[in-house]
């Protein structure tokens, strides 16, 4: 099982990542599987965190008294990188290791040591962090490197370096000479520390007190307790401060025996899986499962879904963010062959007696903004007219020709999609989705589309979105209501732009072609020589577009004036009404 493993390693990172979690699960039930390659998983330059992080999980994983000089010289190394998460974790790894393997403990501390030495400051950190679980898994083993560890107090400013420091001087205090010096360094902002590191110093500083039961310690010990009751509104801080403070005052020697009392040994946590989770996930390997590293029942909901035959192939639409539609497939048995628009495509007929079928919600919806309107999935063929623009070129889809644009049709809105296959194989299977605008922040200008078949990889393309495809048969307005809705706009609300490409040979005809497109004449007036012309427009949740188009006759160049209460449409219904008069 090895090599197959191993050779997964020197693929892509994101397969090595999804290899790693997987080996990661492996090696906490059969960790001599991959004993003796503990090389592979060093961590390479150029390799993303990502996988540094999982690589050095495995490492601690496989670390024995047999190779652990060799891992400690490559978390020495991966100690000094510029990397702050990747180098915590490093020095963290360190520690694990002490903690794991007895022998090789004082080998583990002495590079820690090397690593204080360098007084990087968030390495010195992490190794005090790291040395006191080193001190509890080994309690009175390592107490001779606390003067090394004291040198460096001052520069503690994270809180859990500083309870971890607290920690260690409250624990070994009758062995610290100057104990309440060092602890009366952190009392003086008391007030000001977090939490984790008040609670440290209120037990440390009873530690202190119980062990030399000086004037100095007694006089540190009224502070923190009348601090901790006084002048606190941490409830955990108050109450704790109360406890020791009753045990103290009623009965010392109790309070030896409660605060100074032997602890449990800490154990290794490299094998963090509980025993029946683990087997859980050996036998979900190779799935999201294992990757998560939890149940499927923790994030897969049971939803029944009709069957499909490619269901397992195909993401889940709600891990994506992609609306999903199925569509026939294309019959490819002459390169020539299998041209159409989706709405030509034949569709299999429901059985006798079976309900209709079932209506979609509008996939274009979300990329205005606007509500979800129902369309019907099976209507009738679209009218013939001008070729679809191509939006996937055979070259780029090995062989695949995708012709589509945004239409509309009886008040609807529908994708034509025509496939052209040029490969010498039958492509079926189809399936397209469209990207979602999800939080409708802002008109989206391109439609992202994905579609898949059988036998191809997922082609991705963009199309673009002409906004008179959203403008409704409803758009039409009296004179009286257009003078008034113009007038009650603001100024700011008015924008022009020229389009110098655009000619109108005809009036009438170019009223034809507007209508057509839901652009709505009301008015004409002659300014010199040029015409004016007065249209209006509307989008879903009643959106107006107040329009002055100024143009003359058989002259390129036309000026198109609009007032919206919606301004961020307009650069997108420029865009539409350019489109429209060339």
């Amino acid at each position: 099982m090895a090599p197959p493993l191993v050779t997964l390693l020197s693929a892509e990172p994101e397969i090595q990542y999804v290899a790693l979690r997987n080996i990661n699960l492996i090696v906490q039930k059969r960790p001599t599987i991959l004993a003796h390659e503990i090389k592979v998983f060093f961590c390479k330059y150029n390799d993303p965190i990502y996988v540094k992080m999982e690589k050095l999980e495995i490492m601690i994983k496989l670390a024995s008294d047999r190779n652990i000089d060799q891992v400690l010289l490559e978390f020495k190394e991966y100690a000094t990188e510029v990397d702050v998460d990747f180098v915590r974790k490093a020095v963290r790894a360190i520690g694990r290791c002490a903690i794991k393997l007895e022998r090789a403990a004082e080998r583990c501390i002495s590079v820690l040591l090397e690593l204080i030495k360098i007084k990087v400051n968030y390495v010195v950190q992490e190794a005090i962090i790291v040395i006191k679980d080193i001190f509890r898994r080994y309690p009175n083993t390592y107490e001779s490197i606390i003067a090394t560890l004291c040198e460096s107090l001052d520069t503690l400013d994270e809180p859990e370096a500083k309870a971890s420091m607290i920690w260690i001087i409250g624990e070994y205090a009758e062995r610290i000479d100057n104990a309440d010096e060092l602890l009366e360094s952190f009392l003086e902002t008391f007030p000001e520390e977090p939490a984790l590191v008040q609670l440290q110093l209120l037990t440390a500083t009873v530690k202190l007190f119980l062990k030399k039961p000086t004037e100095g310690p007694q006089q540190m010990i009224q502070a923190v307790l009348n601090n901790a009751t006084v002048e606190t509104d941490n409830p955990d801080l108050r109450d704790r401060a109360y406890i020791y403070w009753r045990l103290l005052s009623t009965d010392p020697e109790a309070a030896k025996d409660v605060v100074l009392a032997e602890k449990p040994v800490i154990s290794d946590d490299s094998n963090q899986l509980d025993s029946s989770l683990l087997d859980e996930l050996l036998a979900n390997i190779s799935t999201l499962s294992s990757v998560y590293h939890k149940p499927p029942e923790s994030f897969v909901s049971r939803v029944k879904a009709a069957p499909r035959a490619d269901d397992e192939e195909f993401a889940d639409t709600a891990e994506t963010g992609y609306s999903e539609s199925p569509s026939q497939g294309v019959d490819g048995a002459s390169p020539s062959s299998s041209a159409g628009t989706s709405s030509n495509v034949p569709v299999k007929q429901p059985a006798a007696g079976s309900p209709p079928p079932a209506a979609m919600p509008d996939l274009l919806g979300d990329l205005m903004g606007m509500d979800n309107a129902i369309v019907p999935v099976d209507e009738p063929a679209a009218p013939s007219g001008p070729p679809l623009p191509v939006l996937l070129p055979s070259t780029t889809g090995q062989g695949l020709q995708i012709s589509a644009q945004l239409t509309r049709r009886d008040g609807q809105i529908y994708y034509d999609i025509s496939f052209e296959n040029g490969t010498q194989g039958v492509l079926d299977g189809f399936m397209i989705q469209f990207n979602k605008n999800t939080f409708g922040l802002a008109a989206g200008e391109a439609l992202q589309v994905a579609v898949k078949n059988n036998q191809q990889p997922v082609w991705y393309f963009n199309d673009k979105i002409p906004l008179h495809v959203f403008f409704g048969e409803d758009g039409k307005m009296e004179r009286a209501g257009f003078l008034e809705a113009w007038k009650s706009l603001p100024d700011d609300n008015e924008f022009t732009k020229e389009f110098p490409g655009s000619i109108i040979s005809s009036i009438d005809a170019t009223v034809e072609r507007l209508a057509a497109s839901n652009v709505f004449f009301i008015a004409k007036r002659k300014n010199a020589n040029m015409d004016v012309l007065y249209l209006s427009a509307k989008m879903p949740r009643g959106i107006p577009f107040l329009i002055e188009v100024t143009a003359s006759v058989g002259v390129p160049g036309v000026k198109c004036a609009v007032k919206t209460p919606n301004r961020e449409m307009v650069p997108l219904f420029f865009e539409a009404m350019e489109a429209l008069t060339k």
